[in-house]
């Protein structure tokens, strides 16, 4: 991971070594971390999860009609580009797959290296602010869910050049794959947006426990728990 560039963000170099910050070493070899690094056998799902996802993907969608071409109507308004955009990420074995958001920063037209936000990102928009707050940027995602992408419930889908460093740098980091990436999850209701590796390792021990532990009722706690967030506005 890069120093802080001039708006004080950390950022990744795509095309370089895994490095990593806050003074880590590199991994011994100092490569890339190999694609197959990246795989993990896909665990069964539990029973009554698929149709648990279809269910709620389809009350979702209803809100997505409703509340999407507002959310549109005000990105398009306050900023120039496009309102929704897809981002690759990686699925289910480490397989990628092209994950939908309502777009929250500035639209570039030069392409940028894979970096996390940070808090008070400055990239980030006024609208994109409210969005992020209440986690109306994620509804598109109910497609992908639908798509079979991934499940309402599941670690987080990560961009595939961030999660080459830090799988170099934190074992274990694939296992995560091992599930369908999910809308929320047992991670995100504990902890906020990663910005350091520690932050990374403190969610990866929920995302491992809830590999471990899937199952329906374990998906409704988090459910429970994703409303109590959403309600409070406690995204970035």
């Amino acid at each position: 991971m890069s120093p802080p560039n001039a708006a004080g963000l950390l950022a990744f170099d795509v095309p370089a070594r895994p490095a990593v910050c806050g003074g880590e070493p590199e991994t011994s070899a100092g490569r890339e971390t190999p694609a197959s690094a990246l795989r993990a056998e896909a665990q069964p799902s539990p029973r009554g999860k698929r149709a648990l996802d279809v269910a709620a993907s389809v009350v979702l969608l209803g809100g997505l009609v409703v509340v999407g071409p507002l959310v549109v109507a005000a990105v398009r308004l306050t900023s120039r580009g496009p309102a929704l955009y897809r981002q690759e990420r990686l699925g289910l074995g480490g397989v990628p797959f092209s994950m939908f958001k309502f777009r929250t920063m500035r639209h570039s037209d030069a392409p940028e290296e894979a970096r996390w936000a940070t808090e008070n990102d400055p990239r980030v928009t006024p609208v994109g602010r409210l969005l992020r707050k209440t986690r109306l940027d994620e509804l598109p995602q109910v497609l992908n869910i639908l798509r079979g992408e991934m499940s309402l419930v599941g670690p987080r889908p990560e961009q595939p050049a961030i999660a080459a460093r830090l799988a170099a740098a934190i074992p274990g980091y694939a296992r995560r794959l091992a599930v369908r990436p999910g809308l929320t999850g047992w991670a995100q209701v504990h902890h906020g947006y990663d910005q350091t590796l520690d932050d990374v390792r403190i969610k990866l021990r929920y995302d491992l426990d809830y590999v471990a532990r899937a199952s329906v009722g374990f998906d409704l706690r988090i459910l429970v728990r994703t409303v109590r967030v959403v309600l409070g506005m406690h995204g970035r």
